[in-house]
């Protein structure tokens, strides 16, 4: 299904875009992996035996540069997964502006520019599959995470957007709206609030992290990926400008 097809995968070196770069080798893709971590970038890119590129995704020259790469490359981009992204957890009038700006540079300008600049391959090919790795808090909010809501509640009308515009052209975008995900970043999270609160790190997952869910356990990154495949298969080439839930009943109430 992916045989050949060339994908840029950003936040490529752990986590969810890890999981996407190495389900999407496996089923044949040509993948650029790109992530701010240079070294394990490099590290995981050899394990699997696909390209990397280094990137600061905040600056508008990264992103170009990142397409340019695999432009000259592979002479075209087939598929983009945009996946980098951070989290900083603060009220309202403690936010810092910096982390602000940080956060929206990343999480929202970056996928705009690399959509912009994968958009002309696609159009000429008349086929290209664009998914934003969204979040739960891309369709609802959470107190305390104003930058990261702001940057996936505009992720997401991005995704609308370009999903009207990209239809004419063989083009569909969509976003991926899972709830917690067990990754790295989010085991660190457990464990520290298991901590704070005096509570085991299942109580946590459970009473904490998911308790608006009506199934009570973390997604693998794996289960991200598998769905990033489907939108990208056959059965999917007419969803577009799509949200898609894997949240455990999150948003069914």
């Amino acid at each position: 299904m992916l045989k050949d097809k060339v994908t840029i995968v950003t936040g490529a070196a752990s986590g969810i875009g890890l999981s996407v770069a190495q389900e999407f080798a496996k089923d044949g893709a040509k993948v650029v992996m790109a992530d701010v971590s240079e070294a394990k970038l490099k590290e995981e890119s050899e394990k699997i035996g696909q390209s990397y590129f280094p990137v600061d995704l905040t600056k508008r020259e990264g992103c170009r540069g990142l397409v340019d790469f695999t432009l000259e490359k592979f002479k075209r981009v087939d598929i983009l997964v945009n996946v980098a992204g951070v989290q900083t957890v603060a009220p309202i009038d403690q936010f810092p502006e910096d982390r602000w700006d940080f956060i929206i540079a990343l999480m929202l300008t970056a996928p705009f520019n690399l959509t912009k600049y994968v958009w002309p391959s696609m159009k000429q090919n008349g086929w290209g599959r664009i998914i934003n790795l969204n979040s739960i808090h891309g369709l609802v909010a959470s107190e305390f995470k104003s930058a990261y809501v702001s940057a996936k509640h505009g992720l997401m009308g991005l995704t609308k957007t370009t999903g009207l515009e990209g239809g004419p052209f063989g083009i569909t975008v969509n976003s991926i709206c899972p709830s917690y995900v067990r990754t790295p970043l989010v085991d660190n999270q457990i464990a520290d609030q298991a901590k704070s609160h005096g509570i085991s790190e299942e109580e946590v997952v459970s009473n904490i992290m998911l308790v608006k869910s009506s199934i009570k356990k973390l997604l693998e990154p794996k289960t991200v990926a598998d769905v990033a495949k489907f939108l990208c298969s056959p059965a999917a080439d007419s969803i577009t400008g799509a949200a898609i839930p894997v949240d455990g009943g999150w948003t069914a109430g």
